[in-house]
């Protein structure tokens, strides 16, 4: 089956966009790597800005059913599930593909907070705070908003300590703080 255009547009910009950076990645090189012609991709994507969005929204989707799949495979109950985010989180770091966090290097390229690409980046994190403490609330933990901070920010600084430095074991210790942390707080939840 033929990918369609857009299909093949979005692909090749996606694969640019993580491997380059998006500033570094021109119209030219996308449409070519596409195999297509700035024509097409105006039609389908109106700006670059636009493009830009669709790659965010389009790895957040991807990011959310890779994720899912992964943590249900690796645990059923929601203190598992807490500490095999930093597992799942430690394999994707190990890849030789690894350039980092799509959504922090957007929003470090874009750092103005009203910028729609800075607010999809933003919102990423927003989602995966909220997907923590949903399961940090059913292991009975109080104030769960606080610890899907807490492990959020664990999580963010293992990928930023990862791509500074390959190899860095910045995974493993995030989830041992993160041990620590939901341990203390489920014997305050007794």
């Amino acid at each position: 089956m033929e990918t369609k255009p857009r299909d093949r547009i979005l692909q090749a910009a996606s694969e640019l966009f993580y491997a380059n950076g998006i500033k570094a990645t021109g119209v030219d090189a996308i449409a070519a790597q596409a195999g297509s012609n700035k024509m097409t991709l105006y039609k389908h994507f109106p700006s670059k800005h636009d493009l830009v969005i669709a790659f965010l929204r389009k790895r957040d989707k991807d990011f959310r059913v890779w994720f899912a799949d992964r943590l249900n495979s690796k645990a059923s109950q929601p203190k598992e599930k807490l500490l095999a985010i930093f597992d799942i989180i430690g394999e994707w770091l190990n890849i030789p593909e690894f350039r980092g966090c799509a959504f922090i290097n957007a929003a470090a390229e874009f750092p103005v907070e009203g910028n729609p690409v800075h607010q999809v980046s933003a919102e990423f994190y927003d989602h995966f705070r909220v997907f923590i403490s949903d399961l940090a609330s059913q292991c009975g933990i109080t104030a769960p908003e606080s610890l899907a901070l807490q492990l959020s920010l664990l999580v963010e600084g293992a990928i930023v300590s990862e791509q500074m430095k390959r190899h860095s074991g910045a995974a493993q210790q995030a989830r041992q703080a993160a041990q620590v942390l939901i341990e203390s707080r489920l014997r305050n939840a007794d």
